[in-house]
């Protein structure tokens, strides 16, 4: 499952590659290029969860030697590639543009981890007053019917 994932990766980081190799000269500005940029960062991340990702692989699988040489090699070939994509979009748009990519993107990873985690905390909170109100519902309910339980106690002494 982890040596499908690193080739489908891979793959991706290679696609990716290569049509920003022949749209670079030609792109108008970053954008021409974005979804390729996009493919090379998928495509290296999902290198790297299936390197790290090791469930439901066998012992010898994980540290066999053709596994281990895959896993570093092809981290290598992403790394290799990734500068190599840093150059020429630095070349074409100038210096410290990759970086501006590389950052914003963390920016917005960041984000989006934060995101994640205020939705949560809100759940939890929404969850919480839901059983409060269930719990407040049950306590008026119980008072109600101990009330009518003694006013038919009353009425029947009477």
């Amino acid at each position: 499952m982890a040596v499908a994932e690193i080739l489908a990766g891979i793959a991706l980081v290679k696609s990716s590659v290569d049509f920003i190799k022949s749209n670079i000269d030609t792109a108008k500005d970053i954008g021409d290029i974005a979804g390729a940029i996009d493919g090379l960062f998928q495509g290296t991340d999902e290198c790297q969860k299936a390197r790290n990702k090791k469930s439901g692989v066998g012992l010898a699988d994980q540290f066999g030697v053709q596994s281990v040489a895959q896993e570093v090699i092809d981290a290598k070939l992403a790394e290799e590639k990734m500068q190599e994509m840093r150059n020429l979009v630095d070349m074409r748009f100038g210096p410290g543009t990759w970086q501006g990519i590389l950052d914003l993107r963390q920016k917005r990873i960041q984000e989006a981890k934060e995101a994640a985690r205020l939705a949560k905390i809100q759940k939890q909170k929404e969850e919480e007053e839901f059983w409060e109100q269930v719990k407040m519902i049950a306590i008026v309910g119980g008072a109600i019917i101990t009330g009518i339980i003694f006013l038919v106690g009353m009425v029947s002494i009477s």
